[in-house]
């Protein structure tokens, strides 16, 4: 199954998404398509705006009040402290609350899940977070505090800065894109794209009825293919797709009329609801047909 949706996905993309089996301790047997590197960066990036504009409201607040008048040094005290704490309840408040997805990651589709299959427990979640203070603030933190000017310290901040860097290289040598919160906290991000129901894709449109000839000439891989365009939400590479996929089907199975560039997503949902009742009726009769390159095998 994982084989034939990365074929799905080569075919309507030019790429392949990793995808994994995961088997829950109840003995089920999920696919999970691994989030990519964009994606993470896209999510944390998110995050990261939406936790400074929080920072600098509050600095702005307790600058106006609690921290008038009080010497520098206490002040940076606090304003780290106070960075610290808002920076680790944010990830690990919505994360919590939102089982596994911050603001970022909803956006694009993102959600963190236990890697062996169970729930995603707050000890792991607080721990995955926890250590993103290791590889990425803490180091950076002490690359800017370091005066690269006076003896030795070029080399003292070029080493912080290589710490930073290669523990945030880490997903690139992984085939999970693990970062080390995730190895140590048992966890990995997933893309959960928002797809339809398949009754919602199966909704028949009257005025488009195909033959059996028309429908003879694809297989369930190819159903399956159009199923996953359907599911994609709108846009604009998403329309030219749909059109580009309506044209090649039309001179496929021989279409009498040319399909209206507005009508497109309508043919291809009607072809899909006449195609998948079509090859599930044959498959009753024990003839399946995997791909239009098979012929259509027959009962025994």
């Amino acid at each position: 199954m994982a084989r034939r949706l990365d074929r799905i996905n080569r075919l309507l993309d030019g790429v392949t998404r990793n995808r994994r089996e995961i088997v829950t301790p109840e003995g089920v047997m999920l696919e999970v398509d691994i989030a990519n590197h964009g994606e993470r960066l896209v999510a944390f990036m998110v995050d990261f705006l939406f936790w400074l504009l929080a920072t600098s409201l509050l600095f702005l607040v307790l600058g106006l009040t609690l921290l008038h008048g009080v010497t520098g040094s206490v002040t940076i005290t606090i304003v780290l402290f106070l960075s610290f704490l808002l920076r680790n309840l944010y990830f690990i408040h919505f994360e919590l609350q939102s089982q596994g997805a911050t603001p970022g990651k909803r956006l694009v589709n993102l959600k963190v899940i236990d890697r062996s299959g169970g729930p995603l427990l707050p000890g792991a979640i607080v721990a995955r977070n926890l250590t993103r203070e290791v590889e990425i603030f803490l180091p950076l933190g002490l690359f800017f505090s370091v005066p690269t000017l006076a003896e030795g310290g070029f080399w003292m901040a070029l080493s912080y800065f290589g710490w930073a860097a290669g523990l945030s290289a880490l997903p690139f040598f992984n085939r999970d894109h693990l970062r080390a919160g995730d190895l140590i906290a048992g966890t990995m991000v997933i893309s959960v794209q928002r797809r339809p129901l398949l009754a919602e894709l199966a909704q028949a449109e009257s005025r488009y009825v195909f033959s059996r000839k028309q429908l003879d000439a694809y297989g369930a891989f190819e159903l399956q293919v159009l199923e996953e365009l359907l599911r994609r939400p709108s846009s604009p590479d998403t329309h030219g797709m749909q059109q580009e996929v309506c044209g090649k089907i039309c001179r496929k199975i021989g279409w009498p009329e040319p399909v209206p560039e507005a009508e497109a997503l309508a043919f291809l949902k009607a072809f899909y609801t006449a195609e998948r009742a079509h090859l599930e009726r044959e498959q009753q009769f024990g003839r399946y047909r995997a791909d239009k390159h098979e012929a259509p095998s027959t009962g025994r």
